[in-house]
């Protein structure tokens, strides 16, 4: 993972495009097509130059994540997809964001940061304490959990390797579930146990 910004945005139409610096993160080797998460949205390359990218949003993605509110200079997270032979250090993140979750508290504690953070309603049943949760591309381990609220902490790495660092009530982020209670929770419902 690294953090690039929004070089430019362009409207077209209920589409828009963002064009993303890649800041440290080399482009050799990706492709146009090529799948790429900013801040957790797994996004299609639709344009390509050495250390820039450019990628298509459609409706769907402007009004289910936090995307649409992106301006030049705005820093994200950006990580490429792992090749089906790379190592899976963590969780199975998928870049399609379930919904977009809210700050309600964030403080320092020692170097790290502890936020409350509030999911959607709808999704508050796929989390659970010491399952794991993405937030902005980056996957957390789930502190406590209170109705829709649940606690995170951000330990130094992640606070300066993330655009999570600056934590604040108020943020909004890209809310990722856990992949496998996704799937469970259908399976029950598909098999009426639910």
């Amino acid at each position: 993972m690294a953090v690039g910004s929004v070089a430019a945005v362009r409207e077209s139409g209920d589409a828009r495009r963002l064009e993303i610096s890649t800041g440290s993160l080399s482009t050799g080797g990706w492709r146009t097509g090529d799948s790429v998460a900013v801040s957790g949205v797994c996004l299609t390359i639709a344009d390509i130059a050495e250390g820039r990218f450019a990628a298509e949003l459609s409706g769907e993605t402007l009004a289910r994540t936090t995307l649409g509110s992106l301006a030049p200079g705005s820093a994200v997270n950006l990580e490429p997809a792992l090749p089906a032979a790379g190592a899976l250090g963590g969780h199975l993140v998928t870049g399609h964001v379930d919904g977009v979750a809210t700050v309600r508290d964030a403080r320092e504690e020692g170097g790290s940061i502890s936020a409350e953070v509030e999911a959607p309603a709808a999704l508050s049943r796929f989390i659970a304490e010491k399952g794991s949760v993405t937030l902005d591309g980056v996957s957390l381990t789930v502190g406590r959990v209170a109705g829709a609220r649940f606690g995170i902490t951000l330990v130094p790495h992640t606070r300066t390797a993330t655009t999570l660092g600056a934590l604040a009530a108020g943020r909004r982020l890209n809310l990722e579930v856990d992949l496998v209670a996704r799937y469970l929770d259908r399976l029950l419902e598909a098999r009426g146990l639910r």
